[in-house]
């Protein structure tokens, strides 16, 4: 049997199709194994929103090469264009006679440089990555086709099993027209393009019988959906009709598109009470810099609505620090919007320079110690917010979705705000010592049988806090006890 390793980086949609190919292989009769094991064929789905995810990428790349029994990747010699090799890589005992399939945004912003190394077998765009399977299954058939060959498609991949997460995701978009200045991603995915809403529903249907309990919803610039006369609202509203015990989570979101109609269905019983909502920037004259759809007053009086609406409801946000010309007076902007806005949880990005956007012309770039300094002024003020946010829960009932069940009869999964919880289950549900619990794992192996738990709903009622540290949790734990046993349809 022919084994399969994925490495993935970076956002939820990377992680959709990394899981659409993944059950696609495994359907087909490939073992999906640990990107650390030898395998036949290593994919590879990279990153470039940054920097770091540039060099993330790199180094993945290189492991998946060196698995392979390879020299490294990044000296390439003389190669044939289109990452098709000159002959089959070198046999080796770990790994005899690897392939490597790099997909992904890096490919489209890296391609010619990536096609130039003949120990790279396949060169991927992001358009014909629904594809790979076919690709690579011809391969080991002997049918050897260039990648460019392969048709243009960004919604044809299959439904995920069970078997790879208790939450479901599901694309409904692709691609960005709004170019912000800092953004290499419409380089890389292309223009916002929508999905038909009957293929959505199909999917969202086919996932809620296979026994998913939380459907998420991925895109680039989601709030901009626009296909044959349906907007977003009308994609998230014809979800919650379909029948079944699950609950709806959106991933994140553009704030600049969130009407009277989005705001009302947000309060549906099968809502999940969090949106990530992307800021960028407290600064009003950085906002503009950057080419954001919205102010920073238009995105307080949002938050300030759901907050009004919805008491609890959980925002989260990505700021991005160091952007070219930020004064510290935009940077203390940005912190007061943090304390203002009250987030549970804020992704810290440094400005990093993407070749070819309007950023990269901008005087005024901040030198690398300055952004990290202010990085870590906001991360302190993120971490109090959170803190603060955790513990406003105390109190509340939360339910909880199980993800793990550890040996000592507790289990631990993600409330409806999207905080991870930790709660002792019923007697007689307890774990033996050693049994294999679900850990779920993108892209990777099938886990073994999971603890009944898993995957089921429980109501917990918060009433402390614990450190997470010890499983890699972000942030502190909620905990608490169960209140009573949930009933069919109840979410």
């Amino acid at each position: 049997m022919r084994s399969i390793a994925f490495g993935t980086l970076g956002c939820k949609l990377n992680q959709y199709e990394a899981d659409s190919l993944a059950a696609q292989f495994a359907r087909e009769g490939y073992r999906v194994v640990d990107f650390s094991q030898p395998a036949d064929c290593y994919i590879i789905n990279t990153c470039t929103v940054t920097n770091k995810a540039d060099r993330k990428s790199r180094n993945t790349i290189n492991k998946a090469v060196r698995m392979a029994g390879l020299p490294e990747a990044d000296v390439p010699p003389a190669a044939v264009p289109g990452g098709i090799p000159a002959a089959m890589p070198a046999a080796n005992a770990e790994a005899p006679g690897a392939i490597t399939v790099i997909t992904g945004c890096f490919v489209d912003s890296h391609r010619e440089e990536l096609e130039r190394s003949e120990r790279l077998t396949y060169v991927v765009e992001n358009v014909r990555k629904a594809h790979i399977f076919d690709l690579v299954h011809g391969h080991f058939q002997g049918e050897i086709v260039h990648p460019q060959s392969l048709p243009e498609n960004l919604f044809s991949y299959e439904v995920a099993d069970r078997t790879q997460h208790t939450r479901a995701l599901v694309k409904v978009q692709d691609g960005c027209d709004n170019f912000c200045t800092f953004c290499i991603i419409p380089f890389v995915r292309g223009r916002g393009t929508s999905r038909p809403l009957d293929d959505i529903l199909a999917d969202v249907r086919t996932m809620v019988d296979s026994g998913y309990r939380e459907i998420v919803l991925t895109g680039v610039n989601m709030s901009r959906y626009d296909h044959d006369g349906k907007g977003f609202a009308d994609v998230v509203e014809a979800i919650l009709e379909t029948p079944g015990d699950f609950r709806v989570r959106i991933s994140s979101l553009e704030p600049d598109q969130l009407d009277e109609r989005f705001l009302a269905i947000l309060g549906h019983a099968k809502m999940c009470p969090h949106l990530h909502l992307c800021l960028q920037s407290g600064s009003e004259r950085v906002l503009l810099q950057m080419r954001r759809m919205y102010s920073y007053d238009e995105f307080r009086s949002i938050a300030e609505e759901l907050r009004r609406r919805y008491p609890g409801f959980n925002l989260t946000t990505d700021i991005i620090v160091g952007f070219p010309g930020e004064s510290e007076e935009d940077f203390t902007a940005s912190c007061k919007a943090v304390r203002e806005v009250g987030f549970g949880h804020v992704h810290l990005f440094p400005y990093s320079v993407r070749q070819g956007t309007r950023a990269e012309r901008m005087p005024g770039h901040l030198k690398s110690q300055e952004k990290k300094r202010r990085i870590a002024l906001l991360q302190e003020l993120a971490a109090t917010e959170k803190q603060r946010y955790r513990e406003s829960l105390i109190g509340t009932i939360q339910t909880v979705l199980v993800e793990k069940v550890f040996a000592d009869g507790t289990a631990q999964g993600y409330g409806q705000h999207y905080c991870p919880v930790r709660f002792a289950l019923p007697a007689g549900r307890e774990v033996a010592a050693g049994t294999e619990t679900a850990s779920p794992h993108p892209a990777g192996p099938h886990p073994a049988v999971p603890h009944p738990a898993v995957n089921e709903f429980f109501p917990v009622k918060v009433t402390g806090l614990c450190d997470g540290s010890d499983d890699g949790s972000e942030g502190p734990l909620l905990t608490g006890s169960l209140t009573h046993h949930l009933v069919a349809g109840e979410c």
